[in-house]
């Protein structure tokens, strides 16, 4: 049963190399960049802000390093690893820009595909849905930290909305963005900030 007054906040890791290039990046495990780390410090006092209610009940990371290092930063140490929180797996697109991909692929999205060799939006759907379920199993406020793609994927998962629509939600590095309810109505209630 969900928790209609409690809420997901979302945190993009921050900036890597590769990231602030535009490339691809799910299984490389590259880690912040001095400005990443420098910025994501700067999220703790947002996230632990007492006039917020500062307390999570459950805190997730993805397993990768950008992540965890984003989620020890904002003094969040504890972070549970959650493998279903890694980002999309790109497969052979791995480490590539999009115009890159676009020569072989044109007109090419990761919501729409292919994706030779990783994932694709039916199975980004499974292992987010998990998370969705783990979220509202929860009393109480839920943090996760994680990545572009796959964070636009669960927001449009938890608006019970096909992944590919997360293609509308740009989503920054280092950047903190907040899911809830409306009565019984899941909703987003701040994006990209």
């Amino acid at each position: 049963m969900a928790d209609p007054s409690g809420e997901v906040w979302l945190v993009r890791h921050g900036e890597t190399e590769w990231s602030r290039d535009g490339r691809h990046t799910s299984t490389t495990d590259l880690p912040l960049t001095d400005e990443g780390r420098r910025v994501a410090e700067g999220l703790r006092d947002r996230l632990d802000d007492p006039g917020h209610n500062a307390s999570y009940s459950l805190v997730l990371t993805s397993p990768r390093r950008r992540a965890r290092d984003t989620a020890r930063l904002c003094g969040h140490p504890e972070a549970e690893v959650d493998d279903d929180l890694a980002e999309w797996d790109y497969g052979d697109l791995e480490g590539r820009t999009t115009e890159e991909i676009r020569d072989t692929y044109p007109d090419w999205t990761i919501w729409q595909g292919p994706v030779p060799g990783g994932e694709d939006a039916a199975q980004v759907s499974t292992r987010l849905d998990r998370v969705v379920a783990r979220c509202r199993a929860v009393e109480g406020r839920v943090l996760l930290f994680g990545h572009g793609h796959s964070l636009r994927a669960l927001a449009a998962r938890w608006l019970e909305l096909p992944v590919a629509e997360g293609r509308h939600l740009r989503l920054d590095t280092a950047t903190i963005s907040i899911l809830g309810w409306e009565r019984e109505t899941p909703v987003v209630l701040r994006w990209n900030s």
